[in-house]
C-alpha cells in the first residue's frame, strides 16, 4: 500500500475494482430476509409479541454466556446486556399494553415459543452448545451477526407498522441494537 492509504492506520482496506473484488462473505436474499416471523400484513400486538419472545431469547443466551465465558470483559459486556435485553422487554410490554392487548403476550406466541429463539432467528439451546467450543472471539463474531440481524429487523419493523407510537418503540430498539453492536465491535478490536 502506498504512504497515503497507510499512513498510521491499522487494518486498511482497498475497495478497487467493488463489490465484484471482494472475495469475502456478502449478505444475500431478497430485502426481507429475516422477516420469517413478520409478515407485511401482521397485527402490531403480533409484531410486538413476536419482537418480545426474540429479546426474551436474547436474554436467556446472554445469561448463558455470562455464566460460562471466562474472559472477564466478555462476561461484563453480556451481563450488561440481560438487563438490555429486560428493558427491551418492559418497552415491548407497555407498547403492547398501550396498543389495547389485553390478553399476556405470551397468549400471541405459537405454542412455547416465548424464548426458545433469538433475534436472528437461532434456538437458545442451539447457540450456547456451539458457543461451548468456541474462544471469546468467536463468541463474539456470532453475537455481532445475531445483533445486527435484530437491528436490520427492526428497522423493518418500524417501516411495516402504522401506528407512530410503535413505529418510535421499534427505532429505539433499532438504536438499542446499534449500540450493543458498537460496544461488541469495540471489545473484538480491543482483543485484536
Amino acid at each position: 500500500m502506498g504512504k497515503l492509504l497507510d499512513a498510521g492506520f491499522k487494518n486498511v482496506f482497498s475497495m478497487d475494482g467493488g463489490i465484484s473484488a471482494w472475495n469475502g462473505l456478502v449478505a444475500g436474499g431478497p430485502p426481507d430476509a429475516g422477516m420469517a416471523y413478520f409478515s407485511s400484513d401482521e397485527r402490531t400486538d403480533t409484531l410486538i409479541a413476536l419482537a418480545w419472545a426474540l429479546e426474551e431469547g436474547s436474554r436467556r443466551f446472554y445469561i448463558g454466556l455470562a455464566g460460562s465465558m471466562t474472559d472477564v470483559e466478555g462476561k461484563v459486556l453480556f451481563t450488561e446486556l440481560i438487563t438490555a435485553e429486560e428493558r427491551h422487554k418492559a418497552s415491548l410490554l407497555a407498547l403492547y399494553h398501550g396498543t389495547g392487548g389485553s390478553d399476556t403476550i405470551e397468549q400471541l406466541l405459537p405454542g412455547g415459543a416465548a424464548g426458545d429463539v433469538m433475534e436472528g432467528g437461532v434456538r437458545v439451546s442451539e447457540a450456547l452448545e456451539w458457543t461451548a467450543r468456541r474462544d471469546s472471539a468467536d463468541i463474539l463474531d456470532l453475537s455481532i451477526a445475531l445483533e445486527s440481524n435484530a437491528y436490520d429487523l427492526y428497522l423493518k419493523m418500524e417501516r411495516t407498522v402504522k401506528d407512530d407510537h410503535a413505529k418510535r418503540v421499534f427505532g429505539m430498539l433499532a438504536e438499542e441494537e446499534k449500540h450493543h453492536l458498537d460496544r461488541m465491535t469495540s471489545l473484538i478490536e480491543k482483543k485484536a
